[in-house]
């Protein structure tokens, strides 16, 4: 079960500092049971001790929050520098995944940009049958609901959907089932 709290939108306090409260990791995948929550306070400019002590401030405020059920909090502080330094290997994980617990939505929306998930895949070797299934599997069988109105996904063409990042391994684990050759591909767009 994810751990959403980015909607909650905890009223933390922090300093004019903080540029955004980022939740990413495997708490942030819809079917997934995170071990962990991990979360990147975002400094727009600010000394690295600085830093340091008003991440483990907001740390002590995540912990109060109710529902949590004893979930360690892993914090990390980064100013943009830092952020996008080619060493940090969070960084893809908090810009394409990222939640941001202050606006309640993703953190790539704070760059004009919006992060969804293209899964490629090929029903050449199914038979008739299983071509049907999979076809149910998407887009639902009678008054039941397929994965793509579920969790607001769509057809992009043949061959191609698009979804939330959330979701990927909902997706992935419902395809696997079937056999079927496939590929994810992350992709940051333009927001409109």
């Amino acid at each position: 079960m994810m751990q959403k709290l980015w909607l909650k939108k905890p009223a933390l306090q922090y300093s004019k500092n903080v540029l955004d409260i980022v939740q990413f990791g495997s708490s942030v995948f819809e079917g997934k049971t995170p071990h962990d929550i991990d979360i990147a306070v975002i400094f727009k400019a600010l000394p690295l001790k600085n830093q340091l002590h008003e991440a483990q401030d907001i740390k002590k405020q995540i912990e109060r929050i109710e529902h949590l059920d004893g979930i360690p909090i892993h914090i990390n502080s980064f100013d943009l520098y830092t952020l996008f330094d080619p060493s940090n290997f969070a960084k893809e994980n908090i810009l394409f995944y990222g939640k941001s617990i202050i606006h309640g939505d993703n953190f790539s929306k704070r760059f004009g940009l919006i992060s969804r998930l293209h899964i490629y895949y090929s029903l050449e070797k199914l038979k008739k049958k299983d071509k049907i299934r999979f076809n149910y599997m998407l887009n639902g069988k009678s008054n039941a609901y397929g994965l793509l109105r579920k969790y607001g996904g769509h057809i992009v063409k043949p061959g191609l959907v698009e979804i939330e990042p959330a979701f990927e391994f909902i997706f992935a684990d419902a395809i696997k089932n079937f056999s079927v050759h496939y590929e994810i591909k992350r992709v940051l767009m333009e927001k409109k």
